[in-house]
């Protein structure tokens, strides 16, 4: 059961529910009671300038779940590092549409992969998945930025496959919708392959966000190093759920995980599940969570200096948050995530 087979064939019983473990905080079958109906092609003059505009390129869009231009899998073949921008914008109010794209790194290619996921009107239904696979040695550094309409359903999967000594760098920032998901399914093959998967979410009103990711370890020697954190108020409502696996045999494995998220206000809601599973002996592994509210003492201490409550609040949340930003490696994708997390603050400028 997915959204993507719900929007196929118009039947909801397709559709996840609270019933489904993995979905249990982000339930669509009780959200959905009538699918829509697929949506119009979309006007592409309407498009404007996406978030990565600035940062150089090639670009892909897929507007309303049709690929504007070129169609089949991207290959990166090695040699000069690449940057490829990828926007799938909704412009379908009450529509429903999906789209799918798969990338493959050749061994011993670069690419920086800026994706933007942008809502243009409300109340539209979409799936987005995205096949990523990485040679030997290829690096890859992805930062998705989700910024979809308050009223809209939105998934979106990546599952990503690495090859020996390949480098994974993932940073996803996401300002949730009516229900909003992102999950990341990552096959690791050890052998030297390393993995960062960070996340970002700012939360406010009646939105709702779920990053959920999977790093299945299958060969020895391998890393993974994964920091979220968060910050919702008014009634939003945030899921992180976080699975590391360690096959039999994945010996030498290293693998951290850390998730950490502000409640802002009292309705506000965050629901965390990290999850270590391990069958090998020889290994190094680790989990923390934390939920809580801003250091009491340094929000009296920044009023104190003459800050106002709500700048002083905006203030500490930017750094709480800024230490997941400032482990994206690519200058201008950094600056335009910091710059993001000011905007979606109030501290923009």
């Amino acid at each position: 059961m997915s959204l993507a087979s719900a929007i196929r064939t118009g039947d909801v019983a397709e559709l996840p529910s609270r019933r489904d473990e993995d979905w249990r905080w982000t339930d669509l079958r009780g959200l959905i009671r009538i699918m829509p109906p697929a949506s119009p092609p979309g006007d592409a003059a309407r498009l404007g300038a996406g978030p990565f505009d600035s940062l150089g390129g090639e670009e892909i869009v897929f507007l309303n779940g049709r690929r504007l231009t070129g169609e089949g899998a991207v290959r990166i073949d090695a040699g000069a590092p690449r940057t490829l921008r990828l926007r799938f914008v909704s412009q379908a109010a009450q529509g429903a549409h999906q789209a799918a794209l798969s990338v493959v790194l050749e061994p011993g290619a670069a690419l920086t992969l800026l994706e933007s996921h942008e809502g243009a009107d409300g109340a539209y239904v979409t799936d987005t998945a995205i096949d990523l696979t990485l040679g030997e040695g290829a690096g890859l550094e992805r930062l998705v930025l989700i910024d979809e309409a308050a009223d809209a359903v939105a998934v979106g999967a990546a599952d990503i496959s690495l090859s020996p000594r390949s480098r994974l760098a993932q940073t996803t920032l996401t300002s949730g919708a009516r229900r909003q998901r992102a999950e990341t399914r990552v096959s690791h093959s050890g052998g030297g392959a390393t993995v960062r998967l960070d996340g970002v979410y700012l939360l406010d009103g009646p939105r709702h966000a779920d990053l959920t990711s999977e790093v299945v370890h299958a060969g020895p020697g391998g890393a993974t190093d994964q920091l979220t954190k968060g910050a919702v108020q008014g009634a939003a409502r945030a899921v992180f759920q976080g699975r590391i696996i360690v096959r039999e045999g994945a010996d030498q494995t290293d693998a951290r995980m850390g998730h950490h998220a502000l409640l802002l206000s009292d309705r506000a809601e965050v629901d965390a599940k990290p999850e270590l599973e391990i069958y090998a002996d020889d290994v190094a592994c680790a989990h923390g969570n934390t939920v809580g509210a801003l250091d009491e003492e340094a929000l009296f201490y920044a009023q104190a200096r003459g800050m106002p409550e709500a700048e002083a609040r905006a203030m500490l949340t930017e750094a709480f948050v800024g230490a997941v930003v400032d482990r994206i490696e690519h200058d201008g994708a950094r600056d335009v995530a910091r710059a993001w997390v000011a905007a979606r603050l109030g501290r923009a400028g």
